[in-house]
């Protein structure tokens, strides 16, 4: 049987093109587990797949798409039954390993995680990489510490998809999160979201700069690095930490060692990628009860797979705000 995909593609100049082909079930990639793809997500990675930036892509034609949700059509693996529900973020799928911007496709079983009850195959890609990884950083936070008593934690790159997820999971699960964003006009979204208070990324930067400055956070999960990252570790309260998540902003990082000597603060690095069966299992359960989807309906856009090319080029512009999926069936 035919099924549809977005493929990628080099030309003989060099330029990276995608278009919608009909391709037979002898181009679906290696793996034990075939999985009928429902919805699929746009991420930042998505959005270099799609332009050949960052050069994560190393084999043409290429089917880009890093998660993805669906229903298992056939499985080699005693774990996954035909029907089973399942989502895939990471491992590397839709970079070396052709990805979800597909009808169908073929997988290892170990990439996958069971679908939790409560969520359908769309609400795990209003979810998706970006949900996974909020919940991982909240997670990890609390491991170092962090309660509801410790005071606000920010938020930077606040109307991204990590950002915007991780405003509403702290929301609901009583913490006190403040959102800093670089773009005013999805303020009013974030409150809705559960931001208890809005910080202007302009006024952010354009306070004193000290060695140390005066300690506000109890923690901060950060999306973008750069200057917000090193700003933010002198305003870390004394114990507190830094979930780093991302590099919007750059990867450098300029600090000193007066946060960790003088507060004890940690940064403590999140990767959702090669993230451990266990641990994906129990952030996913974790979301499945605490995600408020009703609440984050309107920061989600659907587009077609002929559509993706477009909204690449605007996800790597920061002109996307919460998630884009796409639908597949």
């Amino acid at each position: 049987m035919t099924y549809q995909a977005l493929v990628t593609s080099r030309g003989e100049d060099g330029g990276i093109s995608s278009r919608v082909e009909t391709l037979d079930e002898d181009r679906l990639p290696e793996g034990d587990v075939t999985v009928d793809v429902e919805w699929a997500g746009l991420n930042y990675k998505d959005g270099l797949c799609l332009t050949g930036g960052g050069g994560l892509v190393r084999t043409y034609p290429h089917v880009a798409g890093i998660d993805f949700a669906g229903t298992v059509r056939d499985s080699l693996d005693h774990r996954y039954q035909p029907g089973d529900r399942v989502v895939l973020t990471g491992w590397r799928v839709g970079e070396t390993h052709w990805g979800g911007y597909s009808q169908r496709t073929r997988v290892k079983a170990d990439w996958l995680v069971p679908l939790p009850n409560r969520l359908s195959t769309r609400d795990a890609m209003t979810v998706g990489t970006a949900g996974l990884t909020a919940m991982l950083a909240i997670d990890r936070l609390e491991t170092l510490g962090l309660n509801t008593e410790g005071g606000e934690v920010l938020v930077t790159g606040a109307a991204g998809g990590v950002g915007s997820i991780a405003i509403t999971l702290l929301a609901r699960l009583g913490y006190e999160g403040v959102a800093l964003s670089g773009r005013p006009e999805h303020s009013e979204a974030l409150r809705k979201l559960g931001a208890t208070a809005i910080l202007a990324r302009e006024e952010f930067l354009a306070q004193s700069d000290k060695p140390l400055e005066s300690a506000r956070w109890a923690a901060v999960i950060d999306n973008v690095g750069g200057k917000i990252l090193g700003k933010a570790l002198k305003q870390v309260k004394y114990g507190g930490a830094i979930a780093a998540v991302g590099n919007a902003a750059g990867i450098g990082l300029e600090t000193n060692v007066l946060p960790f000597i003088l507060r004890g603060v940690t940064l403590s690095g999140i990767d959702s990628v090669m993230q451990p069966y266990t641990a994906r299992i129990a952030a996913w359960e974790r979301i499945a009860k605490n995600f408020n989807l009703a609440a984050y309906g309107g920061l989600v856009e659907e587009v077609g797979l002929a559509d993706l090319p477009e909204a690449a080029n605007r996800i790597l512009a920061g002109q996307v705000r919460g998630r884009v999926i796409i639908p597949l069936v």
